[in-house]
């Protein structure tokens, strides 16, 4: 049952694959522009007062987030794979008029579509090995129109529980 034979890291990455999550696209306007990147370690952090919690690697995109005075993170639903899959990696497109982005009075971006929308500041950055965990002041949440789910898991975008709720 136990495989000591495994690198630990390995190990830690193969069971954070079996362990579906939410997923987010979180943005905010850097030096040159927009910029942002898909994240499924979102989570609540307070309601009073209201926080939330994210990590980042120390890519170019999560620099000029953690940088930024000011964020959003937007929750996706099942319509948003592919542009979950386009924040995830380099190259693809990102904040075109087919993504359906606006921009909020506060200079963020936002993605209309987003199942919520939540405006924060960063409150702490915590340095863990090469990542850097966010916690931040919500200031402001947009609650989209949208349902459904859209989940990260083994590696995959899931729309949809074969399964049903339980």
């Amino acid at each position: 049952m136990f495989h000591t034979e495994i690198d630990l890291g390995d190990q830690f990455k193969a069971a954070f694959r079996r362990y579906p999550t939410g997923v987010a696209v979180i943005t905010a306007t850097g030096p040159d522009g927009p910029v942002g990147l898909t994240a499924s370690s979102v989570a609540s952090v307070s309601v009073t007062p209201p926080a939330l919690s994210f990590s980042v690697m120390g890519t170019r995109s999560a620099r000029a987030i953690v940088e930024a005075p000011s964020f959003v993170v937007n929750l996706l639903g099942p319509d948003h794979a592919v542009l979950a899959h386009d924040f995830a990696r380099p190259g693809r497109p990102r904040f075109t008029p087919e993504q359906g982005w606006d921009v909020l009075p506060t200079g963020e971006p936002v993605l209309a579509g987003a199942l919520a929308s939540l405006r924060g500041t960063p409150l702490h950055l915590v340095g863990v090995g090469d990542a850097t965990v966010v916690v931040a002041a919500v200031h402001e949440v947009i609650l989209g129109a949208g349902s459904g789910r859209l989940v990260y898991h083994d590696r995959e975008f899931i729309t949809h529980d074969t399964e049903g709720p339980i």
